[in-house]
């Protein structure tokens, strides 16, 4: 008997790999433990897993945090802003300050969702609609000219119940989506630099209506009140340590797995030893046991390595074109760095993200000042618009001020110089002389700064031989 058993021991073993199921005494077996996951492998399992977990927190703040200002206070519900976002706005890492946004929160379980929406007056407007896995897609945009004459857009996934992605009278076009989740967000140039024109664009984007599909047909809405969420976290390193497995159990049961993509292959294959694979149902007493606060860590260290590529252009330039693109067009490290710095932009052709460095190369910090010098022929080749806009490095977030100016471009104010150019200040105290439109106020204190540009539509072969300003530090008086 004592052999039989020790074989037994033996052969369990060596088919739990990744699993220990120690026994004590005659009592029923412990809940099953990661055993001894290196920090290789979990490195692993956060680099691969950090594109779902930065867009759970996304698209579930954005419908369910009642605290912010942005939020749709439920899904199937839209956000409809008509001022340029402030430092209040916390709900993503590195938000956009040159934009209006309409964001429409979308739950695909049940029935279609129709966007209904109006011509457009401004230069550019784009859609974008993004699921869990932080594949981006923008299928309506006016560098290819839509937005010119009203329309209608339905959006499904897989699992939508009772539709296939057949035509529906009166529905211009057709979007199958690879999750059940998904944010939907309209990017709009306001001009508000033109009064009459910023009030007319602000109309068409009131305009805009979200609809399921009972109710395009004159019905009523299918309930979608039958589901139960993960908490979200305050930050992407909350969920890797409070509640990580039943996130991404939660994201695996309502996203679409591609068998011949790599990057969903390899995070089936990694969370697989975990017990997390599409279609379980997550139990808290049952499920496996890990290191939370090695997982926690592990994310934040993930997070620092590819916060400091900021600081790195030249990486930039060979990331651009893979970062924020669709399914099949992207790798796992362009979604790596690009889930860390700022979820859910806008590919190369629509926008680009170069960062501003130092002239030095060290870390810009507000206990100094630094100015940004473009002459004309170093101004961003952007066909459409540009801005800069300053954050803190820690959370991305804009720098508090009195001033509410966050950013520098055409929407939020600027002064161009008499040859052209522009000269950018970052500073505590506006400068002498400088205008109030090219002033970036920060709070004077150890912390360190990061500026991002944001050119749309650029020109790409001029991009080629473009390089991105720097920022020189001020000498101190």
């Amino acid at each position: 008997m004592r052999i039989k058993n020790r074989v037994l021991r033996l052969l369990i073993a060596s088919v739990l790999v990744m699993v220990a199921l120690p026994i004590v005494g005659t009592a029923k077996a412990a809940e099953p433990v990661a055993n001894n996951l290196s920090n290789e492998q979990v490195k692993n399992i956060v680099q691969r897993s950090y594109q779902y977990v930065a867009l759970y927190n996304v698209i579930n703040k954005g419908a369910l945090d009642t605290e912010s200002p942005t939020s749709t206070d439920g899904f199937n519900k839209m956000n409809v802003a008509t001022a340029l976002y402030d430092h209040n706005v916390k709900v993503i890492a590195r938000p956009n300050n040159d934009s209006l946004y309409i964001s429409a929160m979308l739950d695909l379980r049940k029935e279609p969702l129709i966007l209904d929406m109006p011509a457009f007056d401004s230069k550019y407007v784009s859609l974008m609609a993004v699921a869990y896995d932080h594949y981006v897609n923008v299928p309506l945009t006016t560098r290819k000219g839509d937005f010119r004459k009203p329309g209608k857009a339905l959006f499904y996934s897989a699992r939508t119940e009772g539709y296939n992605g057949e035509a529906v009278e009166g529905i211009d076009r057709v979007f199958e989506m690879s999750g059940d989740f998904v944010i939907a967000v309209f990017r709009v140039m306001p001009h508000a630099n033109q009064p009459e024109k910023f009030n007319k664009i602000v109309g068409q984007m009131k305009a805009v209506k979200l609809l399921t599909l009972s109710e395009f047909k004159g019905g009523t809405a299918k309930s979608i009140n039958d589901v139960s969420f993960p908490e979200f976290g305050k930050t992407d390193a909350d969920v890797f340590g409070d509640n990580f497995l039943e996130v991404m159990q939660f994201v695996f049961n309502h996203t679409t797995f591609d068998p011949a993509n790599e990057m969903d292959q390899g995070v089936l294959e990694a969370f697989k030893p975990l017990g997390i694979e599409p279609g379980k149902v997550y139990d808290a007493a049952k499920a496996m046991k890990i290191d939370k606060k090695q997982f926690r860590n592990m994310a934040q260290q993930v997070q620092k390595e590819n916060l400091a590529l900021l600081t790195q252009p030249e990486k930039f330039v060979s990331l651009a074109p893979r970062i924020l693109q669709s399914k099949g067009k992207t790798d796992l490290e362009a979604m790596v760095v690009v889930s860390v710095i700022g979820p859910i932009g806008l590919p190369l052709e629509e926008a680009t993200y170069p960062n501003v460095a130092t002239t030095d190369g060290s870390a810009m910090n507000a206990q100094n000042d630094y100015v940004i010098r473009m002459t004309k022929e170093e101004m961003p080749p952007a066909t459409a618009f540009w801005s800069m806009t300053l954050y803190d490095s820690k959370n991305g977030f804009f720098i508090p001020n009195d001033h509410k100016k966050y950013s520098v471009g055409e929407n939020s104010g600027m002064k161009i110089n008499a040859d052209g150019g522009i000269d950018v200040y970052v500073a505590a105290k506006q400068p002498e002389g400088v205008p109030a439109e090219n002033w970036l106020p920060i709070n004077r204190q150890d912390e360190n700064l990061d500026i991002i540009l944001r050119i749309y539509v650029p020109d790409l072969e001029k991009l080629k031989s473009w390089s991105a300003p720097k920022a020189e530090m001020m000498k101190k008086k």
